[in-house]
């Protein structure tokens, strides 16, 4: 069976992959366990810079990106080209458990962040939650990624729209309790169980938050979402 994704233009189609790694051994096989497993690999690169050039040609819905790339860091990657493109999802695929390289990949906007250790199933997995835009992150890592987004949350921010002032963008009901679940550090899925709603229903109530506040990623949801204590009820 074929793994599809709809993108924020409507494309459907197989999930769109790119692998960046500077090993090529090491890229070519999690290339072809994606192929084989029914995944598009659309393009591989081997260091930062190249990484950049073709992940902007190539458009494709999940990066695959390792940290210790020559020419230019994973983060740096990471940065510019969800800067360049908000709607791409970027799972970390790193030997580095390092708490500081994970919440540098997090705030660089990676959506998840997963070891190298891990079997090819659990990447496949990965890759498919990381696509409709579930945070992935290896065990143990998820509650200090949940710490970092409240400590951001503690600091100064750029200003999103604040829902009290009047013709602010007013959130309905349904988004602000998935709002407050994301808040809480639950999956998609999970909030699409507990809500009793389907998983597509719980992305599309996220993207209309993400526009109404202006926002770009799930990072920045959190952050907002903690601010105004939503995790808190």
């Amino acid at each position: 069976m074929t793994d599809t994704a709809s993108g924020r233009d409507g494309r459907q189609g197989p999930i769109r992959v790119m692998v960046v790694d500077d090993h090529p051994m090491w890229r070519d096989a999690v290339a072809r366990d994606l192929a084989e497993s029914g995944l598009d690999v659309v393009a591989t690169a081997g260091d930062g810079d190249q990484a950049v050039r073709r992940a902007k040609a190539a458009a494709p819905d999940v990066l695959v990106l390792d940290l210790n790339l020559p020419a230019k860091p994973g983060v740096q990657v990471c940065k510019e080209l969800v800067a360049h493109n908000p709607a791409l999802r970027v799972l970390v695929l790193s030997a580095s458990g390092e708490h500081a390289d994970v919440l540098e990949a997090v705030k660089s906007g990676a959506t998840g962040y997963l070891l190298k250790s891990a079997s090819t199933e659990e990447l496949l997995d990965a890759v498919r939650r990381t696509a409709v835009g579930d945070p992935v992150f290896t065990p143990g890592l998820a509650g200090l990624v949940l710490g970092e987004y409240r400590r951001l949350a503690s600091e100064p921010a750029p200003a999103a729209p604040d829902a009290d002032q009047p013709g602010a963008p007013q959130l309905t009901e349904r988004e602000t309790e998935v709002l407050r679940l994301v808040a809480k550090g639950l999956s998609y899925k999970q909030i699409a169980e507990r809500l009793v709603i389907s998983h597509r229903t719980v992305q599309n109530h996220v993207q209309n938050t993400l526009g109404k506040l202006q926002l770009h990623n799930r990072v920045e949801l959190v952050r907002y979402a903690i601010e105004r204590g939503l995790d808190d009820e």
